[in-house]
This record gives structure tokens, sequence and C-alpha cells, in this order.
């Protein structure tokens, strides 16, 4: 697999990600559904955003890692919230260090939605490149 990725504006630096990634020679390719804060019998959590997300990044690092792929080969993540503000403020330094520990380079949307599943206030979408 090859991977190049594209950042043409100098603000790019700063967004722990970057505008697109082209990917040659593919052996398979990983879409992840979203992922929550749900424990293994299914009970989503109703724990704060950070607590959420603490527990998102588990579960689609379990996910990948089971599914024989690596995070370092996301090439697209998609973040759902129910407050950007919120995400900003209280999931940002479990993010970048989820991104710098597996090198992740994915081009990404943040998303503020009206709600997500139960009590869920953070969701994570992933594809992944081999």
């Amino acid at each position: 697999m090859e991977k190049q990725t594209f950042d043409p504006w100098t603000w790019g630096k700063s967004t722990n990600s970057v505008q697109a990634v082209e990917v040659k020679n593919v052996n398979s390719t990983l879409y992840c559904s979203g992922q929550v804060a749900i424990d293994a019998n299914g009970v989503p959590s109703n724990a704060d955003m950070r607590s959420q997300f603490i527990q998102t990044i588990a579960n689609l690092e379990q996910l990948i890692s089971e599914s024989s792929y690596e995070c370092k080969n996301i090439v697209r993540l998609n973040v759902y919230t129910t407050s950007t503000q919120d995400f900003f403020t209280t999931c940002m330094d479990v993010y970048i260090p989820f991104i710098q520990k597996h090198g992740i380079q994915q081009s990404t949307t943040l998303l503020e939605v009206k709600g997500l599943f139960a009590t869920l206030t953070v969701e994570l979408e992933a594809t992944v490149v081999k």
C-alpha cells in the first residue's frame, strides 16, 4: 500500500488531520461503523463526553485490531458529537494523543449532530486500509 497526504494550506498543520489522503495499491479496506461508548453487553454509557470518548477510542482500537488492521492506517476518521464546544474543551487532550500514538494522518470531518443513540454524545467512524 502507498499512502500520500495533501494539505496545501499552512493552517492545516494545526488541525490534527490532513485535507486529503491518496491510497494506492490497497490490499483491502475496512469500513468501520460508527463506534460509541457501548460496553461489551451493549449498554450505552451515560458518563460525561470525555469518559465516553475514551471508551469510544478503546472500542475503535479493539475493532480495528480484531479485524487484523492497524490504527496507523486509518485514512478517514469522522467525529460526530452532540456538542463541538464540549468536544473541543473536554476531549482534545484525549484525541491528539490517540492520533499521535498511532501516527495517524487522516482526512477528518467533525460534525455536531442533534442527537446520538440513547445517552451517547460522541461517535467515531473510520476507514482503514492495508
